[in-house]
């Protein structure tokens, strides 16, 4: 998968909500690139929800005889600050740092959980009828993981002078839509949070960036809302979905040496389905 060259090699990568999905491909690509990677689940076994993988110990071994490099599983709920910094101190014990952090949790996920009716997608979902409940598990789930392990990981980047954050947010946040409304304010949080981020640690040396999918058909994707056939293409026009292979890509670059100058930007991989400013 993706790259043959090992030019990640000796680096430490934190790939959360890594257990499936976008998550996995991109745990999996940074592996294939020489990094120690560790990946992340709400649970051990986050990887049934939509028949992925029997357990997060799975996903890592399939990862480690894929790729030759080290994987490490490690699970634990990201929206409260004690959980993270378990999770994160778990993966200081094995690795004793982090060089790279991905920010992958998330999803339109209510109170009722990925086993909730819909894949877990409130109902009501829109502006004004969602549930005070749904908010929360919502806003917390992509934005507040993300801030709570940004704080955590980023003082050792900044003590290190050394590393790379990206954020992953999402289409959703840079439009109106009646539907999926609380995400996309998270999304448009989580775009916003790594721009002061990345002002904040400019002068660490240490470059905080996001990338922005657009559709992509996950498991969960197809699960919890009609497809358009005609768009399940891998190339010929970008009128089509996304993989999640190619926004791996997109990370592995934000996180290479070929991006070194590069901070507080929001990468939209999309296939132009958005052509409008940030």
């Amino acid at each position: 998968m993706g790259s043959t060259a090992r030019d990640l090699t000796g680096k430490v990568a934190l790939v959360t909500g890594s257990s499936r999905g976008i998550g996995r491909v991109i745990a999996t690509h940074l592996a294939s690139r020489g990094a120690s990677v560790a990946i992340h689940g709400t649970s051990p076994f986050s990887s049934r929800a939509f028949n992925e993988a029997d357990s997060l110990e799975a996903v890592a071994s399939a990862i480690a005889a894929e790729t030759a490099s080290l994987v490490f599983p490690v699970s634990g709920d990201l929206t409260t600050e004690e959980s993270v910094k378990r999770v994160v101190g778990d993966v200081r014990a094995r690795f004793s740092r982090i060089d790279i952090l991905v920010n992958c949790a998330g999803g339109d996920i209510g109170a009722a959980g990925t086993g909730g009716p819909g894949g877990g997608m409130p109902s009501p979902n829109d502006c004004v009828r969602v549930s005070f409940p749904d908010i929360k598990a919502v806003l917390d789930r992509n934005l507040m993981s993300c801030i709570l392990v940004c704080r955590e990981v980023a003082p050792e980047m900044m003590e290190r002078r050394e590393g790379r954050v990206v954020n992953i947010s999402s289409g959703a946040a840079f439009i109106g839509q009646e539907n999926e409304a609380i995400y996309s304010v998270a999304k448009a949080g989580v775009v916003e949070y790594t721009r002061c981020l990345a002002a904040q640690l400019r002068k660490y040396n240490v470059m905080v960036n996001t990338v922005a999918p657009g559709a992509i058909p996950t498991a969960r994707f197809v699960a919890t809302r009609p497809t358009d056939e005609s768009k399940m293409l891998t190339g010929g026009t970008l009128d089509r979905y996304g993989w999640p292979i190619e926004i791996a890509r997109a990370v592995g670059f934000l996180v290479s040496e070929d991006a070194t100058f590069i901070t507080g930007q929001v990468l939209r991989v999309d296939g132009g389905s958005q052509l409008f400013p940030a």
